[in-house]
């Protein structure tokens, strides 16, 4: 047991490290601080989110699947833009409008339309506008089509794509977000997609602040009244089918400060539009910025099994921020979590583990972190210290599982 004692210090000193504690700083206190003010909203489902730090500030019903009608083409467009990307879709590539298009999504439908021309090829970037501009289900087909053979194919995509992107409950059947029984999504979900378009594809985001676009003769305005409202809005996306009611994914900025509402279920054009910018009002009037760790600050650091250095320092993209309601104060508690330790070689740059900071039960940051300097494997001599380390610290674990029984 004696050989063991070093590798044990340094496996506590790594575990304290790891342990991270913030002390004595604001928080957003949420739901939990609507509450306190009194403040509440007519809108059967609603988030709003902080799009630097991820916080929630309000939410009711979040996490109920609800019907998206047309917001279910923020994952259409993400897609789309994911391919731009990647390169494999590019601007001035054309899709066809096909007759399923034409006949389902086009003028014959009756629904939101580009009003597209049957057996006409339309550029990617009219199509993005179609969508974005004119919730055009002719536009959203075409590019379904386009980029997976068929409308079916880009939905199993859609989820597929759902998943990967940390969104385990919605699930796409078209499009377009026509009504269909499998077809749900959830608001906190609505929000996580739309903050992702947002930082992932910020020169493609501007399509969705376009007032108005016009195609086959045909000018059509935006149809996100929060656009017009003088209120920093820049984005996203409405919907409204059948008894599901109105919907809004709305995004606007203040003060360099973002955030991101979701509302859905209200009974009229009118109701939807009021309550977003009455949400987005009070999240602006009622927290202010505060930055936990400035932009290149070493958050923590992550253990690298057998690595040369044994461990490489972990940061943010940059500077790590949460909002605090303007006035009050809440002790948190901040974690860097990451399976580990870490398998060499790591690469700086490479996404590693994960910041979360706490307040009691609410999460209200969690940001990837990454190694701020590469790792190579190490001498044998490193990989057997590590080794005992590591049988040290199962040792330890299972003592203490034992003691507990």
């Amino acid at each position: 047991m004696a050989g063991l004692r070093g590798p044990l210090r340094l496996a506590a000193a790594w575990l304290a490290r790891a342990a991270l504690a913030l002390a004595a700083l604001l928080a957003p206190a949420g739901a939990a601080f609507a509450q306190q003010q009194g403040f509440q909203t007519i809108a059967p489902y609603a988030v709003l989110l902080d799009s630097d730090s991820g916080a929630v500030l309000f939410e009711k019903a979040a996490d109920e699947l609800m019907t998206p009608a047309s917001m279910a083409k923020l994952m259409t467009v993400e897609i789309l833009f994911d391919q731009i990307k990647q390169g494999k879709v590019k601007l001035d590539d054309e899709f066809p409008i096909s007759e399923s298009a034409w006949r389902r999504g086009g003028g014959p439908s009756g629904g939101s339309s580009m009003f597209a021309v049957l057996n006409s090829r339309v550029k990617v970037s009219d199509l993005i506008q179609g969508i974005t501009v004119m919730s055009g289900n002719d536009a959203a087909i075409a590019v379904a089509e386009g980029i997976a053979g068929s409308e079916g194919a880009f939905a199993t995509r859609m989820t597929a794509r759902a998943r990967e992107l940390g969104l385990p409950r919605s699930t796409f059947t078209n499009a377009t977000g026509m009504p269909e029984p499998d077809q749900r999504v959830t608001a906190r979900e609505l929000a996580l997609l739309a903050n992702h378009v947002i930082q992932t594809y910020p020169d493609l985001y501007k399509y969705f602040a376009q007032r108005e676009f016009t195609w086959n003769k045909i000018r059509q305005q935006n149809r996100n009244p929060l656009l017009t409202m003088d209120i920093g809005a820049d984005g996203l996306k409405t919907g409204n089918v059948g008894d599901s009611g109105f919907g809004l994914v709305g995004s606007a900025v203040q003060n360099g400060q973002r955030l991101i509402v979701v509302v859905n279920g209200l009974k009229t054009v009118k109701d939807r539009a009021e309550e977003a910018r009455r949400i987005l009002n009070w999240g602006f009037r009622s927290f202010e910025s505060k930055e936990v760790f400035p932009a290149g600050a070493t958050i923590g650091e992550a253990r690298v099994f057998g690595g040369e250095p044994s461990s490489v320092p972990l940061v943010a993209k940059g500077p790590v921020r949460i909002l605090v309601p303007r006035g009050a104060s809440e002790r948190l508690v901040a974690r860097v979590v990451y399976v580990g330790p870490l398998r060499p070689p790591v690469a700086a740059g490479a996404q590693v583990a994960r910041l979360k900071i706490q307040r009691g039960d609410v999460q209200a940051v969690d940001i990837p972190l990454y190694a701020a300097a590469d790792a190579e494997t190490g001498q044998l001599t490193r990989r057997a210290f590590d080794a005992a380390s590591e049988l040290a610290i199962g040792f330890v674990r299972g003592r203490f599982q034992k003691s507990g029984s």
